[in-house]
């Protein structure tokens, strides 16, 4: 089976796992602060914090706000889970918004019918790594969270996504263009959030017993620590950090893959026209071409179609005020009851596809010539 998704590991994370296990460095330790420098260096941060989650970092930064109880946070509907529960988590509330239809992005046009005076932070998402048009949405005047998640490799007017907002989230989720294996990681405007993030993510606490005493101030009691605030546990570990390391060498090799199936997708598909094709990069974007997406008008035929080639495709993400555990906050929209018509359209006819550094030119033309073999007036008995 092709798989839509996927990463590209090899001897060069077995390596840097090799070394932590032989250094009986397990958990958090000098890798960490290692991947932290370089990965600010790699992507020209201010400054980046690792954790142990994409999902976690969404959390944090949501608490590192301080928001008061209620405050309302929009975001998009056509987003991954994790957004939504991190702002309930954080005992906030969630307006969903609509997306373009072309970009599948937030806009400065989809946000502000939903904004108003319990309105305390918005959260965008740079889709597929195609960045999301920041300038006009900062002109509203809240605190902008920035979903990098498919954006590792983005940039917006040359700045890097994750670092314009006030806070950035990453994830290194295993499907993502550079993984840890499970991780994540912030980005700060504002120094006095990363020195907040880097107590809160060890349970509020500054320093390991360890690390204290090291110290030239060592107490005499360097077991003994000050919790400053409670939290949960967001410690990210060596290994992650250690395949991490591996997976920046790389970066740019992934990325030329990915730049040449997208280019190839786009070429092969631009006369196929029951297909509507992702929008490109603008002149003043770079893409991360974490997945290509498209728009089918027999969508759910197509996709059973694919996997009985075996392709394997799949819909990211089913819009989440549709989602029956959503429903209370559906009345937040100013505009009457909750219809997101670009993302209701979406979850009908959207479809990502196959694109990932493991996804050979072979397997490629295979996909292609399948998509281009479809019959759109086919019945299927499946759907």
């Amino acid at each position: 089976m092709i798989s839509v998704f996927g990463s590209k590991t090899g001897q060069e994370e077995l390596d840097e796992i090799s070394e932590s296990i032989q250094n009986s460095w397990l958990g958090f330790g000098p890798k960490v602060e290692k991947f932290e420098k370089s990965f600010t260096e790699k992507r020209r941060l201010n400054n980046f914090l690792m954790v142990d989650s994409g999902s976690n970092a969404l959390y944090l930064a949501l608490t590192l706000l301080d928001l008061p109880k209620g405050s309302e946070v929009i975001l998009p509907s056509f987003t991954w889970v994790s957004c939504a529960h991190a702002v309930l988590l954080a005992g906030l509330i969630p307006v969903f918004c609509d997306v373009d239809l072309k970009t599948q992005n937030v806009t400065v046009d989809t946000i502000s019918p939903h904004s108003g005076p319990r309105t305390g932070a918005v959260m965008v998402v740079h889709y597929a790594g195609k960045p999301v048009d920041l300038a006009p949405i900062k002109e509203l005047g809240f605190p902008i969270i920035e979903d990098a998640a498919h954006a590792v490799d983005s940039e917006y007017r040359a700045l890097p996504c994750g670092g314009i907002g006030n806070i950035g989230v990453f994830s290194f989720d295993p499907v993502k263009n550079l993984t840890t294996g499970g991780g994540g990681g912030l980005s700060f405007r504002n120094e006095a959030h990363l020195e907040r993030a880097r107590k809160l993510r060890y349970c509020g606490i500054g320093k390991s017993g360890f690390q204290a005493s090291q110290s030239t101030s060592s107490p005499l009691r360097w077991w003994e620590y000050d919790i400053s605030e409670i939290f949960i546990k967001m410690l990210p570990s060596d290994i992650s950090a250690g395949i991490g390391l591996a997976q920046l060498k790389k970066l740019d090799s992934f990325q030329l893959h990915r730049a040449k199936i997208w280019k190839i997708y786009q070429d092969e598909l631009k006369n196929v026209n029951w297909i509507t094709q992702p929008a490109n990069e603008e002149a003043n974007e770079r893409h991360s071409y974490f997945t290509y997406f498209i728009r089918a008008p027999k969508r759910d035929q197509l996709a059973h179609y694919l996997l009985e080639k075996g392709i394997y495709t799949t819909l990211r993400y089913h819009p989440l005020h549709l989602n029956p555990i959503f429903q209370p906050y559906q009345g937040n929209s100013k505009a009457g009851p909750l219809f997101l018509v670009n993302s209701e359209k979406l979850n009908q006819t959207g479809l990502n596809i196959p694109i990932h550094p493991r996804l050979s030119l072979d397997e490629l033309e295979f996909i292609i010539s399948n998509l281009k073999s479809f019959d759109p007036g086919r019945k299927s008995s499946k759907v």
